[in-house]
């Protein structure tokens, strides 16, 4: 995932569904990305493969992305796609637009937050996420990635030049689009299948099954709006790489 002191655009960008909120009751939903171990990453070209490269740098100020539709009823979250498309990425420490600040060469896990509104007084975009039984996160192990202000991968950079429509500056109009579908397909985006997993998989989580479908974008399911407890999870992403 690219990063930049001006701040870039996630892409692909976090997409979610949620179901079984109360339709009456006010909610806040935002984003955070926390690192995944406290290591610094290389990358090695004659394996392609990310290797461990020492210990992570220090950490940085907290940032929250608040989506700019909140607070929102649930009744207004539950019946759209909630896209994070305008969420951007910086490796400047002494950002003052709001973007979330991270370090290159690391890997991050960006997590959903779902926070009952009479339970975000505390929420703010340069503050932990407020904690307590009316909020919930919610983090999809495919969404992993490494920072780096350029691509490692030739075949990734082609790919989101493509893809991007934030890089169309990038583009040659004249190209040949059989080459690029070629490599689209050389690539082989991960799709999982249909599959039924427990939640013993995700710690914290009663064990109960939840399936999980190849679909654009997140279904986050909350059974009971009361308890606000998650029922179950259908997940996918596209590209685990950058």
């Amino acid at each position: 995932m690219i990063i930049t002191k001006a701040g870039r655009r996630m892409f692909p960008a976090m997409r979610v569904k949620i179901s079984g909120l109360d339709p009456h009751q006010q909610y806040y939903i935002a984003m955070d990305i926390v690192p995944v171990d406290n290591k610094r990453y290389r990358y090695v070209y004659h394996s392609s493969k990310w290797m461990v490269a020492g210990n992570a740098d220090s950490p940085v100020p907290p940032r929250v992305y608040i989506h700019p539709d909140s607070p929102a009823s649930g009744e207004t979250w539950m019946r759209q796609v909630i896209s994070f498309d305008k969420l951007k990425l910086t490796n400047n420490e002494l950002d003052d637009q709001g973007h979330i600040i991270l370090h290159s060469m690391h890997k991050y896990q960006p997590r959903v937050h779902v926070i009952r509104k009479d339970c975000g007084d505390d929420l703010s975009p340069i503050k932990p996420i407020p904690s307590g039984e009316g909020v919930k996160a919610f983090s999809f192990p495919e969404t992993v990635f490494t920072t780096v202000t350029a691509y490692q991968n030739q075949q990734i950079t082609r790919l989101k030049i493509d893809r991007n429509p934030f890089a169309k500056g990038f583009r040659d109009s004249g190209r040949n689009r059989m080459g690029l579908e070629a490599l689209v397909e050389s690539y082989a985006f991960w799709r999982p299948s249909l599959r039924t997993l427990t939640f013993e998989d995700i710690p914290g989580i009663p064990k109960q099954e939840y399936a999980a479908r190849s679909f654009r974008g997140r279904d986050i399911f909350l059974a009971n709006p009361d308890s606000f407890s998650p029922h179950s999870l259908s997940r996918n992403l596209g590209s685990k790489d950058g």
